[in-house]
């Protein structure tokens, strides 16, 4: 008979692929609330912890969560219930909700958070953008990827193909946009300092998110194209990406009975407002 899966077997699982020493050392990540002997009944994965998210975990009967950003990132000098922070804690623990954190160890693994989002715009041949430092945890290739197009595309038709393929209806770019792409960067979050080595690297563009004012103006300059995909769009497509890959291994290790599921409520906590929308019905308000 299969031991159960408990909170300390789904870390060890997640740390084969994942591991949680190659995180960056400012980083937090692994258990972030629980117990680590729980039994876990069900896992929902999602990109950040949030009190709807909580809600969702309880709707679908699950008892873990998984997110790519951590609960706890800067120390905590209180935990109070009155305050979102401490409320979302006060709950996790009060309903014995674990939430387990895959951030950077994400960032940089093999089947990373940059691999997902080069793979869902259709780039082959896929190598570190920043390769891991020698001595790094094994699975660690670095931080970014740059790979190759299928068949090439005009810029403009590049542009089309990532708005379809990140469900955006719009994206800020920055420098001269190719006439042709044929290599692509990408580094799913925030990846502005990444920008000269897409360049360097022989990118025809670069994909990232949270595009610094001065990488723009430095892009403009060097006739080279950023594009600013947004942090949560550049970095969901990982979520799905590891729960296939957590799935595979679940029922490897027996576990496959145990419900698996990625977030469907969460979504970007932007909103665009058009200038036409003004006048008419309005933008939302609280």
């Amino acid at each position: 008979m299969t031991e159960i899966l408990d909170v300390n077997k789904l870390l060890k699982l997640l740390d084969a692929f994942s591991p949680f020493r190659q995180a960056e050392a400012w980083d937090n990540v692994g258990l972030m609330v629980g117990d680590p002997g729980r039994e876990v009944r069900g896992i929902l994965l999602a990109l950040d912890p949030t009190e709807p998210l909580l809600d969702e975990c309880r709707t679908l009967n699950c008892n873990t969560i998984i997110t790519h950003h951590p609960l706890i990132f800067h120390p905590l000098k209180n935990i109070r219930p009155d305050q979102p922070l401490g409320r979302l804690l006060a709950a996790a623990l009060s309903d014995e909700i674990n939430i387990i954190a895959c951030h950077t160890n994400l960032d940089v693994a093999d089947d990373g958070v940059s691999d997902a989002l080069a793979r869902r715009l259709g780039l082959t041949n896929l190598q570190p953008l920043q390769p891991a430092n020698p001595g790094s945890a094994p699975g660690s290739l670095g931080f970014g990827r740059i790979g190759d197009l299928a068949e090439p595309l005009s810029g403009e038709n590049f542009l089309l193909e990532l708005l379809k393929a990140l469900n955006l209806e719009a994206v800020p770019v920055a420098g001269l946009l190719p006439a042709m792409v044929r290599r692509v960067a990408v580094c799913g979050g925030s990846g502005s300092d990444l920008a000269e080595t897409a360049r360097q690297a022989g990118a025809d563009l670069y994909v990232s998110a949270e595009i610094k004012h001065a990488a723009a103006r430095w892009a403009e300059m060097h006739a080279f194209c950023l594009v600013d995909a947004g942090h949560y769009h550049s970095e969901n497509p990982a979520t799905a990406a590891l729960a296939a890959r957590l799935g595979k291994e679940l029922a490897a290790a027996g576990w496959g009975s145990v419900p698996l599921q990625v977030s469907r409520l969460q979504q970007s906590p932007f909103r665009l407002f058009y200038r036409a929308s003004f006048g008419q019905a309005g933008p939302e308000r609280a």
